[in-house]
């Protein structure tokens, strides 16, 4: 798969960093040529001798070799792969990469490739969640850059959590699925997928909504289009990016979410990962409730939103041949979610844990487990666009067109 493909490796600072000769072993093996560029914290790690043995390439290090920058070596460099590979990715060169620095060579390839970048991240579990790191990594994920990892696990220092770098195996295969292309397996599909919450309005000011940031909808969005799927993504208002390759469609309410999916047409797919409200005011007001000194506040009357779900999961020749929903819980999970495909008509139900001290709402990984009619999959902690691919690949599974990575299973 990987036959004739340019990886440029950039090998950061951090004890991951072996991880990254077993990793040139396996490109090699499927065919790819690795280049190596090494910083200078990441040769305290491993040697350029090692990472050159394996590579059978020269590793660049230095950003002031002469007779490599009379020829502009760094933008040569930078444009001669067909992808980019950070491995390990460490807080620090995330940073630098979203700040748009070059202060060494491994930061001016980075900002001067316009080629894809693929990080594989690898830090303690602190840094890793700390408001820092995740702000630089959900704006280095608006700007294009994917992202492999990281698993959760024990750590050289002794902690326990998500900051392993992703083994080289898995790096490899989300490697193989960037540059493979051809594989679209869900090619001729038409999919729709809700990401994001709703807002019902209480009056022009004041609404109804919930915590969902979006990133699992879009995600799924963005891999169902990865696989060749003709993907329309209704979405409420989130603070996100739209994916690139597909039509987003922006909602506010539940009833224009439910008319948009309508508006979509014959579908195959319907996947609804959005956190719809469930009740909205019976009876908006059309200006602003004031509050009057020594008035109680305003009783408020609800009525249900409509159910798109079950909506979408009727049966009769619109229905789309896979429809998938979403459970959003925070106690009983699984005995909820096998009760809500039931009632709802759906194939399957997708169920995670949404209590506040699981930090899913607006974070980046996620705990599901897949409920269908044969019984319950119980997925690992995985970051959300992993969980995304997951799905798209049982997906193109279930239409009888597994990915590679499936079949292999």
């Amino acid at each position: 798969m990987l036959k004739g493909k340019r990886i440029l490796l950039i090998v950061a600072g951090g004890i991951a960093a072996f991880k990254a000769l077993e990793l040139i072993r396996r490109l090699r093996e499927r065919g790819a040529s690795v280049r190596c560029v090494l910083t200078d914290a990441g040769a305290k790690f491993v040697t350029p001798l090692s990472l050159q043995a394996l590579s059978e390439d020269r590793v660049y290090s230095d950003m002031f070799s002469l007779t490599d920058e009379s020829e502009m070596g760094h933008i040569q460099l930078s444009r001669d792969a067909d992808l980019l590979v950070v491995a390990p990715a460490t807080a620090n060169i995330l940073a630098r990469m979203a700040g748009g620095l070059a202060d060494d060579l491994a930061a001016t390839v980075l900002l001067a490739t316009d080629k894809p970048v693929l990080a594989a991240p690898a830090m303690n579990v602190r840094m890793w969640t700390h408001a820092a790191t995740v702000a630089n990594v959900e704006t280095l994920r608006q700007r294009g850059i994917h992202f492999i990892g990281p698993n959760d696990g024990a750590m050289a220092c002794n902690e326990f959590g998500p900051g392993r770098m992703s083994e080289p195996e898995e790096i490899a295969d989300a490697i193989e699925g960037l540059l493979a292309p051809a594989e679209r397996p869900l090619a001729g599909k038409r999919a729709v997928v809700t990401s994001g919450p709703t807002r019902e309005a209480i009056d022009p000011v004041r609404y109804i909504s919930n915590h969902s940031s979006g990133k699992q909808g879009h995600a799924i969005a963005s891999a169902l289009a990865a696989l060749g799927a003709d993907v329309t993504l209704v979405s409420g208002p989130v603070s996100i990016a739209d994916p690139p390759g597909l039509t987003t469609v922006h909602v506010d309410s539940a009833d224009q979410m439910l008319a948009a999916c309508l508006a979509a047409g014959r579908i195959d797919i319907a996947v609804c990962a959005a956190a719809v409200a469930d009740w909205k005011a019976a009876r908006p007001a059309g200006s602003k409730i004031k509050k009057k000194a020594g008035m109680a506040p305003p009783s408020l009357e609800l009525t249900p939103n409509p159910d798109i779900l079950a909506t979408l999961s009727k049966p009769g020749q619109q229905r789309p041949a896979l429809v998938v929903g979403f459970a959003a819980e925070t106690e009983n999970l699984v005995a909820n979610a096998i009760d809500k495909r039931q009632r709802k008509g759906c194939d399957w139900i997708v169920a995670n844990d949404v209590s506040p001290a699981v930090g899913t709402f607006g974070g980046e990984r996620n705990t599901v487990h897949l409920i269908s009619a044969s019984g319950v999959e119980d997925w690992p902690t995985l970051a959300k666009g992993e969980v995304a691919m997951r799905l798209a690949g049982r997906i193109a599974l279930h239409f009888g067109r597994p990915p590679k990575a499936e079949a292999a299973e």
